[in-house]
């Protein structure tokens, strides 16, 4: 297949499953009141639906730069869109809690592959020029996922079954199922390094047991004795994999990339951002459905601007990036977003829905532009033969945060609401306004980390001008 023939629809390819993942994640969110009802358990507690699929992510994309090396980027994308579609009918064919929490870690572990993958294949197909604006190509057909998702998932609800929401991803499956076939290349690497399953092990089991002890913690189901020794064995295992790493020749994450300074600033500056956002998607429709009184449908409207607006800023992010450069919009666009996350303790029954809008769109605009810089600058430094490493590192760190950050804004939002009960309208209402204010600071903190960027840092994924096929 020509180069060009591959520019023009690769993006399109990988957009696609983008778009069923995120469709996925955003009904889910909405759906999250309906389902505790349907199940009968109380909303906080089915964050472990959420969880579940947010850290089988994180524990599955370490080994996916491995399985794309070994078996091509083709197959291992075909593999992950398969798994991740017959799994969603299991979610929607699910009885309980339990089994719908399996299949959802099923389908995480589809998704782990669709998204690193999609994204290392791009890497490898366009030059550093034209990176910033291939990666925003894709991602402008996947936001589609959470511009309909809330909507599509309150209707559902509203009118069938929580259910039913799964299985809208069968159609757009197949719909990429076609695309891989047709336009997906096949990449592989070289030289075939063996995978680490001591690292495997000791990493996933890591970072398993210390998303497990931030759900339970939240729920005061465990006490505090045995907490500390499940933390110090959680850590201890992570501490374990970081000695791991430095001595063997193929560590399932190479930490040594993280000398690289734009790369080491843009992931782990991102991972603290993310621990203040990570939590939103699931706390804002509580918000709007327990606190405010709204029905999943309309909650699903009022998720809508933010994702509208974080379209509309993927057609300027280059303009803005190449304009002010990566250090000064990351450090002034994270305060913002500390603000927005902020403000949203502000909004009651008694707020006008305008200003809920206009705040969603303001959040989603910045969010937008947040996560365009961080994704794109961790590779500026990046070379050819460590894309594939790069990219599961960063994808990796990016869910492993994602998770952290639900489980925190949960745990946050538990600890203020205490031993009311979720019952309690005006309790729940007054819990998540003090958790929006504790993690609108902690995102503001993390501004810090992006003071390390030099002024040039990223210019060169920033300067692209061609769309791709051009």
């Amino acid at each position: 297949m020509e180069q060009t023939t591959v520019k023009r629809y690769l993006p399109w390819v990988v957009a696609t499953a983008l778009f069923m993942e995120q469709l996925d994640s955003t009904i889910v969110n909405t759906a999250v009141p309906s389902m505790a009802a349907s199940l009968n358990v109380t909303p906080l507690s089915l964050k472990g639906v959420v969880a579940s699929y947010i850290l089988s992510l994180a524990v599955g994309i370490p080994i996916s730069g491995w399985m794309a090396d070994r078996f091509g980027t083709r197959r291992v994308f075909a593999w992950a869109v398969a798994l991740f579609t017959l799994s969603s009918v299991l979610c929607g064919l699910s009885v309980n809690v339990p089994m719908l929490v399996g299949a959802r870690i099923l389908q995480g572990i589809g998704a782990s592959m669709m998204v690193p993958v999609g994204r290392l294949t791009i890497i490898r197909t366009f030059a550093k020029s034209e990176l910033l604006v291939a990666m925003n190509f894709v991602v402008i057909p996947a936001l589609i996922g959470p511009l309909l998702g809330p909507t599509v998932g309150g209707v559902i609800v509203h009118w069938l079954s929580w259910r039913d929401i799964f299985f809208v991803n069968v159609p757009v499956g197949l719909a990429a199922q076609w695309l891989i076939y047709r336009y997906m290349p096949d990449y592989r690497s070289d030289t075939q390094r063996p995978l680490d399953l001591v690292g495997l092990v000791l990493f996933s089991s890591g970072t398993a047991l210390l998303s497990w002890l931030l759900e339970v913690f939240g729920e005061h189901r465990i006490d505090s004795t045995s907490a500390t020794v499940l933390l110090v064995i959680a850590v201890s295992l992570l501490l374990a994999y970081g000695v791991h790493a430095s001595q063997t020749a193929f560590p399932l994450l190479r930490l040594t990339l993280f000398k690289v300074r734009t790369f080491r600033i843009s992931v782990l500056g991102g991972f603290v951002t993310r621990l203040g956002l990570g939590g939103m998607p699931f706390l804002l429709p509580l918000l709007y459905q327990v606190g405010i009184g709204l029905t999943s449908w309309e909650s699903g409207l009022l998720m809508m601007p933010a994702a509208a607006a974080a379209m509309g800023m993927k057609l300027v992010a280059s303009r803005v990036l190449g304009r002010f450069g990566y250090r000064k919009v990351l450090v002034v666009n994270t305060v913002l977003i500390g603000l927005t996350v902020s403000l949203f303790s502000l909004v009651g029954s008694s707020t006008p829905l305008w200003h809920i809008v206009c705040l969603s769109l303001t959040q989603g605009f910045f969010n937008s532009l947040q996560f365009t810089s961080m994704n794109s600058m961790a590779y500026a430094d990046i070379e050819a033969k460590d894309s594939s490493m790069a990219s599961t590192m960063g994808s990796s760190m990016q869910q492993l945060s994602m998770s952290f950050g639900l489980a925190c804004g949960s745990l946050v939002t538990g600890w203020y609401l205490g031993d009311i009960p979720q019952t309690d309208r005006l309790a729940v209402t007054s819990a998540l306004h003090h958790a929006f204010l504790t993690l609108g600071a902690v995102t503001i903190v993390s501004s810090l980390s992006f003071w390390a960027l030099k002024p040039h840092d990223g210019d060169a994924v920033s300067q692209g001008s061609q769309e791709p096929g051009e």
